[in-house]
C-alpha cells in the first residue's frame, strides 16, 4: 500500500507513461514531461558513431548529428543527417574526422548555414547545408593575444549576433573568445584562462540570449562550473549557476536548455532558474560509463550530455560523449 502523498508524487510519471502508449522511460515533470527515446535515428550500414558532439535542426524538420566517427567504421562521414522520424537522408564531412565538435545553424536571408568546429584541425567551417564549405576561419593569428605567445587554440562552438557577428568559444585550447564579423573578419579577444569575473575556464557552449532588452552572450564556463554572462564587446555582467559542467545551449519559448556532461539536462526558465534536471545521474561514476557498451547504459539515465537541440515541437535532442555515440530523443508528453 501506499500513502496519498506517495501516489500523488507517482502521479505525473504514471499518466505520462500511459499517455506516451509506450514503455520508454518519462522523465521530468509537470509541462516539463518528455518520453526518453535512447538511441534514435538508424545509421546506414558500414558508419558508426563515434562520440556524438552537436545536434542541430533546420528548417524543414531535419535532424543533424555531428560526431567523431568510430574507428572501426567502414564509413568515414561526421555529418549525419535523419528525417524527423529519423529516417537516414544522408552523410558527409569526412574531413572533420576525429575533430568534429560544435554545430550551429543559422538562417541568413532565405538560407541556412551551418557553421562546425573542429577541435583536432583548430579551424571553424561555414557550409551550406549539403557540406559545400563558404569560408574557415583559422588561428586568430590577429590577436595579440594568441599572436605574442602562439597559444594553443582548439574551437569547441560558436554563436551570432543578430548583427552576425560570430563569437568562437576557444574551449579546448586557451579559454578565450574570438569575435569576427559576419565575413570573418577578426575584431576582437576576450576572457582567457581563470576564475574571476570576466575570465573563463573551458568556454565550452556559447550562445545568444535575447530574452532581455538586450542581447548578451551567454557562457557555458564548464571548467568554472559555472554560467557567465558577457555583453557583446566583452564586458563582464554576471555568474550564473544551477549546473555542473554545462556544455552549450539551445532555446525555445524563453526555456533553455542546456546539455550537463556530469549525467543531466538541465532546463532553466527566463530568469534563469533551473525548471529540471532531465534524466539524472550525476552521482553515477558516469565517467567509467561512458567508455562502456551500450549495454551498461541505465534506462531513463544520461551518462555525459554534450549537445542538445529543440526542435520545432519543443521536443530535444541530447547527444552524448560517450565512445559509442548515442542520439536521444526527448519526445515532450
Amino acid at each position: 500500500m501506499m500513502s496519498r502523498r506517495t501516489f500523488v508524487a507517482l502521479a505525473p510519471a504514471v499518466i505520462a507513461s500511459s499517455k506516451s502508449g509506450s514503455k520508454n522511460p518519462i522523465v521530468g515533470s509537470g509541462e516539463f514531461q518528455y518520453e526518453m527515446i535512447s538511441d534514435w535515428g538508424a545509421l546506414p550500414a558500414g558508419l558508426k558513431y563515434g562520440n556524438t558532439h552537436g545536434v542541430c535542426e533546420d528548417s524543414h524538420g531535419h535532424i543533424y548529428v555531428h560526431h567523431t566517427v568510430n574507428k572501426t567504421s567502414e564509413k568515414h562521414d561526421t555529418m549525419v543527417v535523419f528525417d524527423s522520424k529519423g529516417k537516414f537522408v544522408k552523410s558527409w564531412g569526412a574531413q572533420f574526422e576525429g575533430g568534429a565538435h560544435g554545430l550551429h545553424i543559422h538562417k541568413e536571408g532565405r538560407h541556412e548555414f551551418l557553421y562546425l568546429c573542429d577541435t583536432k584541425r583548430g579551424i571553424v567551417v561555414k557550409t551550406t547545408l549539403a557540406g559545400e564549405e563558404v569560408f574557415t576561419l583559422g588561428y586568430p593569428k590577429e590577436s595579440t593575444s594568441y599572436s605574442t605567445a602562439q597559444l594553443k587554440y582548439s574551437p569547441t562552438n560558436l554563436a551570432i549576433a543578430p548583427n552576425g557577428d560570430i563569437y568562437v568559444g576557444d574551449g579546448y585550447g586557451s579559454s578565450f573568445i574570438n569575435q569576427y564579423s559576419s565575413k570573418g573578419e577578426y575584431i576582437r579577444t576576450f576572457g582567457g584562462k581563470g576564475k574571476e569575473a570576466g575570465k573563463l575556464d573551458c568556454p565550452h557552449g556559447i550562445t545568444m540570449d535575447l530574452r532581455g532588452p538586450e542581447p548578451l552572450l551567454l557562457v557555458a564556463d564548464r571548467g568554472n562550473a559555472r554560467l557567465q554572462y558577457f555583453t557583446l564587446d566583452g564586458k563582464h555582467v554576471k555568474f550564473v549557476g544551477g549546473t555542473n559542467l554545462p556544455c552549450h545551449f539551445s532555446e525555445r519559448n524563453g526555456v533553455f536548455v542546456i546539455p550537463d556532461l556530469g549525467a543531466r539536462v538541465t532546463l532553466i526558465d527566463r530568469d534563469n532558474n533551473v525548471i529540471e534536471h532531465l534524466g539524472d545521474d550525476s552521482a553515477s561514476e558516469w565517467r567509467k560509463t561512458r567508455v562502456m557498451a551500450r549495454d551498461a547504459f541505465k534506462p531513463g539515465k544520461f551518462v555525459a550530455p554534450h549537445g542538445a537541440s529543440f526542435d520545432h515541437a519543443g521536443n530535444i535532442f541530447v547527444v552524448e560523449w560517450v565512445e559509442v555515440g548515442r542520439v536521444t530523443k526527448l519526445r515532450k508528453v
